[in-house]
């Protein structure tokens, strides 16, 4: 990519999009297009093929996506399923009908098995069950990935999968029944806090284990792949089955661990109390980031000082809403 390379981001208002804004606009590119939902829905093949017939863009970040934690994608299974495998279908294969150079699919870590060795490598990938609670959702994105694979096969492209971790940071999502396990405990802390009551209740038994990363964390990383030279691009996207590439820090702490940092970063004083008949969902998940920390990248921002700009984020987003 150079300053006058045009750069599509897909899901520009999400998580992961909006930081993917703010990480390319940090590297100095302005010349950045977005549309919102209402003004171009990527479920539907004909407006997505005319929008890229239009404005040509010379690289794609494909961050949209519906997404949700575990209770909206326990409820919901068929919504995540079809939503997403429409969105990845129209958009990867627009994006090569009209001549993209690159393109970088997100995924998401619940991709691997349930089970599976940790740290996780990419090449664990369809080794072993998903876990039941994502599985349509885990579904949706194995198949962006192969997309991703046979259509480098097929037609020369050069479209790379991204597996983050667990993400958090501005633009999240704090809505108890569709929020990830962070914003969550954000929130419960939060309001708990405001009651002044005396325990905070949080789902299951405490001990799975998770890893966070940052958003403008992985906006930085997902800015260098792009930026990478033909060599060093080529190489992630051959020398692996898949052209899939891990992005985490490849350390997790329990969610007991991460509860009790949420609270003391939010300032509640009470205890944590487990509801045991909540499901826990997969017991451990943490990527192995060394082919990506290979290439000279690490995370730069702390968990807790993470939970504390996330936090600031919630705060300054409730006052404009009650506003």
């Amino acid at each position: 990519m150079d300053a006058n390379t045009k750069i599509y981001v897909a899901g520009h208002r999400g998580l992961a999009g909006s930081a993917i804004v703010r990480g390319l606009q940090r590297a100095g590119y302005s010349n950045i297009i977005t549309r919102t939902h209402a003004e171009l829905d990527l479920t539907l093949p004909q407006p997505t093929d005319d929008f890229f017939s239009t404005t040509k863009p010379d690289v794609v970040f494909l961050a949209a996506a519906k997404v949700g934690g575990i209770v909206a994608n326990n409820t919901y299974p068929a919504d995540f399923l079809r939503e997403n495998l429409a969105i990845q279908n129209n958009v990867i294969d627009a994006a090569h009908r009209h001549g993209v150079a690159r393109l970088v699919f997100l995924g998401s870590s619940c991709i691997y098995p349930r089970d599976c060795p940790q740290p996780i490598k990419e090449n664990y990938l369809l080794t072993g069950p998903l876990e039941a609670t994502n599985s349509a959702y885990a579904l949706a994105k194995i198949s962006g990935v192969e997309m991703c694979r046979a259509y480098n096969q097929q037609h020369g492209t050069h479209f790379l999968a991204a597996m983050p971790t667990n993400l958090y940071g501005p633009g999240d999502n704090y809505d108890l029944q569709h929020s990830h396990v962070l914003p969550a405990l954000i929130r419960k802390a939060h309001e708990a806090k405001q009651a002044g009551a005396a325990d905070m209740v949080v789902w299951g038994t405490g001990t799975p284990k998770r890893e966070l990363l940052y958003s403008d964390d992985l906006a930085d990383a997902l800015v260098m792949l792009m930026q990478l030279p033909p060599p060093a691009f080529q190489k992630i996207l051959t020398d692996e089955r898949w052209p899939l590439i891990n992005v985490g820090c490849g350390e997790d702490l329990t969610i007991r661990e991460l509860a009790q940092l949420a609270i003391e970063q939010v300032g509640f004083s009470g205890q944590l109390r487990f509801d045991t008949t909540r499901p826990d969902g997969t017991p451990r998940k943490v990527m192995d980031v060394s082919r990506i920390k290979a290439l000279g990248w690490s995370p730069k921002i702390s968990l807790a000082h993470g939970i504390s700009l996330a936090y600031a984020d919630y705060l300054q987003r409730s006052q404009k809403q009650a506003a």
